[in-house]
């Protein structure tokens, strides 16, 4: 199904039609008609059931495409839409990023753009059908710059498993960059050159007379200007087409005056050194700033792949093939010939090449690079293995579940991919100085030349030149456009890294601003299944022969708490026998024969049913239920033997969290669907004061619209199933997984290893990333607030300072990395879960473990 958009005839009235999901009948078209006619600036509105389309004449200025679908989804329904990355080449500062976003935000069908000067891509958002990945690649190369490679290139290198080796995108950047490395070395050489001509602390070692002639020099300047140069003056040009200016702008304009000047001064000396003051060109100088800005920006490309390390650490963890068993043989296949279904051999010491269910063999497989878990974990037949983690020990043989692009580590890709293009709040701001900067930059520039030109000392019209050149060169937009995101690519990449995945900056700063904790009881503070806690015998009978019959009679069970008191007797090595037997009671438990013995196993009421006294063991179930306990009472040939409890145990880890979490200020509430007296007893088990109990999941949103009503940034923790609502209205929402579930779509950050100490983690990287990133935009603003007015010659007048290009190209160059850097320093970051255990040191250690 298609989406288009026209123009009417009749004045500036436009038409979309939107192909919408999940209508039914006719009642769901009248309800999508009726919700688009009431919308502000709809004039018009028709719906198709057969062909599920929503037509909407509209008016542009008042309401556009993308309200028109969330007109749609509002309403109840979907319209389909597509993502599209698109890799840029060009790009040199913020009001690039700024531009492709304008061209791109204007295109008919397009929801939502995010352009990443760090990345050096952007990520569309559009209503399929409306408009085409053709039409994206057009419009940014109508702003001025081009595609690299198409997106589903992109896509078929990392998917084909190319991940420790070089994808198309990667090997054409490096081949920019040694580009740019060489055009920069010979800039500078040829620069160096020229300038020892002049230079009289080494004309004792080296100068000789012929480079003081201006057409020697000139013959040396030309191929730096118009060749290395090349680049600037080409994306000059297509900024001007538009009417706009960019980085490239100030450092051609600069370069350009230096040049010419010199070339009037040489061709015409007369024009500009008529009043007989000594004759200095600036070859050397334009040389020199055009070999520094290509070495700042092939430092600084360099310095950019280092942030997406997380992304290409995560690519290489895939192998690329895989030993499958077909016909009764084993043969290796490439890994995208994988399909679900298929029996995969891993042996000691080899990766998991695809998501899936051990079907034969047991071992320890070390996961610690998917979910950050250090110690390896124990796999037996029916457990789920993740694709990309080691099998330490014994050979397993896999059943195939997901492969390729529906395999955990893709999806954990793909989130980290979508979360380093993103932007956070912060850099709305500089985003808005970054569009205007350019121009201020140009008029001050203008003003200073203007100013020298009537007020500076002799020779005036090259002292005007060097301030004006100063100015231009010296201005660096580059690291406004880069604080932000290369601190955000690093953050993310090091929480993917230890199983914390955050899904954009946004995520991101809000982490860190949060003080009231939400957390689900289910899957979050528990583990999220019954186990058997509580053995209490009576009338003498043996506690092993006990669990004996009392395995044997829920060995046919299918009910949770019967396989939980399986897993109990198995787990405490006890044979459980077979029943003769068997009949479960709805609501009140089983009765089994096992060998010679009638076992009946369930509520109270159950067993006085069968005229079983059960006083002497009330006190006992009561103190159990109290802890939040299920008990079962058991009785053996119509005599009360004992009471059982089943429990949804505490993760060990809950409590240590919960009092670190409180150190922390935050707040914190648990939700539970228990009665309140067991709510509270597993809250003051792990130290939380303040319970909401008897809560139905539907009940769980509201809980979160109450508290934030009162003014607080409010995160949900839940585990992601019955807690999708409450998640999605939270602040912040964080889905507990469990390792083979991380697409949780309604949460911001997902903890992949289910551990609540992962919030902690996550808060404390939140600080620490939005710390550099203000770090970063400080530095930033500080470098063009002080630099720029230096360039222009305030400290001439009284201290007879005046800034040197050359200097001021290399203060340009290094405020870049500077920034580059600060955000890189986030990789030595140590993540803190708010214990004493070195996590990474543990990852690094069951990494080691070798293979036998």
């Amino acid at each position: 199904m298609t989406a288009v958009e026209t123009k009417k005839e009749s004045g500036e009235l436009r038409q979309a039609t939107l192909p919408v999901i999940g209508m039914s009948c006719a009642s769901c078209v009248g309800r999508v008609e009726r919700f688009l006619a009431q919308a502000e600036g709809v004039t018009e509105a028709t719906v198709n059931l057969a062909m599920e389309t929503a037509t909407a004449t509209y008016d542009p200025e008042q309401i556009g495409v993308d309200g028109l679908v969330e007109v749609v989804v509002e309403a109840g329904y979907e319209v389909p839409t597509e993502v599209l990355v698109i890799n840029i080449s060009g790009m040199s500062c913020a009001s690039c990023v700024g531009r492709v976003e304008r061209f791109l935000a204007k295109e008919r069908g397009v929801l939502k753009v995010t352009v990443n000067l760090a990345t050096e891509q952007a990520r569309v958002r559009y209503v399929a059908g409306m408009v085409s990945a053709a039409d994206l690649h057009r419009v940014v190369r109508d702003s001025g710059y081009e595609v690299l490679v198409a997106d589903g290139e992109m896509r078929a290198d990392t998917e084909a498993g190319e991940g420790d080796g070089e994808s198309a995108l990667e090997r054409m950047r490096r081949r920019e960059r040694t580009k740019l490395r060489n055009m920069a070395a010979m800039a500078i050489g040829l620069g160096l050159l020229a300038l020892g001509g002049s230079l009289d602390w080494i004309s004792w070692l080296w100068s000789p007379e012929f480079l003081q002639e201006p057409y020697v020099l000139l013959g040396l300047a030309i191929p730096v200007q118009f060749w290395a140069g090349w680049g600037f003056y080409r994306g000059a040009w297509a900024t001007a087409q538009h009417f706009t200016a960019d980085m490239n702008t100030l450092i051609a304009v600069g370069t350009s005056a230096a040049f010419f000047y010199s070339l009037v001064l040489t061709i015409r000396p007369e024009v500009l050194a008529g009043s007989g003051a000594e004759v200095v060109y600036y070859y050397d100088t334009a040389m020199i700033i055009v070999g520094l800005i290509l070495l700042g920006r092939y430092l600084e490309a360099r310095a950019k792949g280092q942030t997406s390390a997380a992304i290409k650490r995560l690519m290489g963890l895939r192998p690329k093939t895989a030993r499958i068993e077909r016909d009764g043989e084993e043969i290796e296949v490439a890994i995208e010939d994988v399909v679900p279904g298929d029996v995969v051999v891993i042996r000691p010491g080899e990766k998991a090449p695809v998501d899936g269910v051990v079907v034969a063999g047991s071992s320890a497989v070390d996961e610690s690079m998917v979910t950050g878990e250090s110690i390896p974990v124990e796999k037996t037949v029916g457990d789920t293995v993740i694709g990309a983690t080691i099998n330490t020990t014994g050979s397993l043989r896999v059943r195939a579940t997901r492969v390729a692009r529906d395999s955990v580590l893709a999806q954990i890709i793909r989130l980290v991919e979508e979360a380093q293009t993103s932007k956070a709040p912060v850099q709305k701001m500089a985003d808005w100085v970054a569009a205007r900067f350019v121009p201020v930059v140009i008029v001050i520039a203008m003003a200073t030349f203007l100013v020298w030109c009537f007020a500076g000392p002799e020779p005036v019209i090259t002292h005007a030149i060097v301030s004006f050149v100063a100015v231009l060169v010296i201005a660096c937009p580059c690291a406004l456009g880069l604080a932000t995101p290369t601190a955000i690519m690093v953050g993310t990449g090091k929480g993917a890294e230890a199983g914390i995945l955050i899904r954009n900056g946004e995520v991101l700063e809000t982490a860190g601003k949060m003080v009231v904790l939400v957390i689900d009881k289910t899957g979050t503070i528990t583990r999220g299944k019954p186990e058997l806690t509580d053995v209490t015998t009576l009338n003498g009978h043996e506690e092993t022969e006990l669990l004996r019959l009392v395995g044997g009679a829920e060995g046919d069970s299918e009910h949770p708490i019967a396989r939980a008191i399986v897993r109990g007797v198995e787990g405490r090595g006890i044979e459980i026998p077979r029943s003769g037997s068997f009949r479960s009671i709805t609501g009140g438990g089983v009765r089994a024969q096992v060998g010679e013995r009638e076992v009946v196993i369930g509520t109270a009421a159950l067993l006085l049913e069968d005229g079983v006294k059960v006083e002497a063991a009330e006190e006992r179930a009561n103190v159990l239920a109290a802890f939040g306990k299920t008990p079962m009472y058991v009785a053996i040939d119509g005599e009360l033997a004992g009471v059982l409890a089943v429990a949804d145990t505490l993760k060990p880890e809950s409590r240590e969290a919960i009092g670190k979490i409180h150190e922390m200020g935050l707040r914190v509430i648990m939700l539970t669907g228990d009665n309140r007296r067991t709510g509270k007893a597993i809250a003051a088990e792990v130290g939380i004061d303040e319970v909401r109990a008897e809560v139905r999941p539907e009940d769980k949103a509201a809980i979160i619209r109450e508290l934030q009503a009162e003014g607080n940034v409010v995160a949900m923790a839940g585990d992601g199933i019955n807690d999708a609502p409450a998640l999605a209205q939270a602040d912040l929402g964080v889905a507990m997984g469990n390792g083979t579930d991380i697409a949780m779509e309604s949460a911001g950050i997902t903890l992949v290893r289910g551990d609540l100490r992962g919030v902690i983690a996550a808060i404390n990287l939140s600080k620490r990333t939005m710390r550099t990133v203000k770090q970063n935009l400080f530095w930033a603003f500080a470098y063009n607030t002080l630099l720029i007015p230096l360039a222009a010659g305030v400290l001439f007048p009284p201290f007879g300072i005046q800034l040197n290009p050359m200097f001021a190209a290399g203060a340009m160059a290094l405020s870049s990395l500077s920034v580059v850097g600060n955000s890189l320093r986030l990789r030595r970051y140590r993540l803190d879960y708010g214990h004493s255990v070195d996590v990474e040191s543990e990852v690094a250690a069951a990494r080691a473990v070798p293979a036998t």
